[in-house]
């Protein structure tokens, strides 16, 4: 399966320190559909060159049964270009790169990119970014989104919903996977499935991670559970193709499609990938 294919499929995407030894040789044995090896905010920068090799290994040995991805330190970044020239012709399945904010931008590194939206210009370029051919992906950078309009989000981030679905409408354009932002509050787990499940509704395919704790969670509200399924499955035996009755409610092809990717996505949930 191609990644652009195997990406809609995440549910969990963590964030693990390439300066962390301890937590890259935990993130091994993680329920995490993907995990974003990271060279940029978690790393300080004396530590730059050595997280960046650290990074590299960690991909070459590989994670069996997990994307793995890289996020490099960003354009304006005096390690950005020392990061794209080590990431070319590596291991690693896809490169994450921040604060995108034109398809111009986007370098030519033979990789798919998860393109990151973070700031004002990020979004309103946010289609044409989506549509770039080297863009397999959307990230939502919710604190930056927060931090640069002066936003002030509220426990169901009121003033942050323009901008995440504005995100989710530019990569369904494209038929590509979005990617929910982070949620910083580790110790609001019940907050921490408000906001899943907000995320899921609003179309996200996936959900961004700081911490092994929130893995539980996300795979739940961005998977189908057994209730899904077997409706799911049910709506697949009873259409006969058109528009039809099914539990007092109209469905046709569309929603027969729907049900056999809630069923694809439980699939390969369960390990069957």
């Amino acid at each position: 399966m191609e990644i652009g294919e195997k990406l809609k499929f995440v549910r969990s995407a963590l964030y693990v320190p390439a300066s962390n030894a301890r937590a890259l040789e935990k993130a091994r044995s993680l329920d995490v559909d993907m995990l974003i090896i990271d060279l940029e905010d978690a790393v300080p920068d004396e530590m730059k060159a050595e997280a960046r090799a650290a990074a590299l290994g960690y991909v070459a040995a590989g994670v069996g049964g997990k994307i793995l991805a890289i996020r490099a330190n960003g354009i304006d970044s005096a390690y950005h270009a020392d990061d794209l020239a080590a990431l070319r012709g590596s291991a690693v399945d896809l490169v994450v790169l921040p604060k995108v904010e034109s398809a111009g931008a986007l370098p030519d590194i033979g990789l798919p990119l998860l393109a990151m939206i973070e700031t004002p210009a990020g979004l309103y370029a946010a289609r044409e970014i989506a549509a770039h051919a080297s863009v397999a992906g959307l990230i939502v950078g919710t604190n930056d989104i927060a931090a640069e309009t002066g936003i002030k989000p509220g426990r169901e981030r009121e003033g942050l919903q323009l901008a995440l679905q504005t995100i989710v409408l530019a990569a369904s354009a494209a038929g590509k996977p979005r990617f929910d932002g982070v949620c910083n509050r580790l110790d609001d787990m019940d907050g921490f499935d408000v906001e899943c499940r907000q995320g899921a509704t609003f179309g996200f395919t996936g959900k961004t991670l700081i911490h092994p704790s929130q893995l539980a969670i996300a795979n739940q509200a961005f998977g189908p559970d057994a209730a899904a399924v077997a409706e799911a499955e049910e709506l697949i035996a009873a259409s006969r193709g058109g528009a039809q009755r099914f539990k007092g409610r109209m469905i046709e092809s569309m929603h027969v499609e729907q049900a056999k990717m809630t069923i694809e996505r439980s699939r390969h949930a369960m390990g069957d990938r």
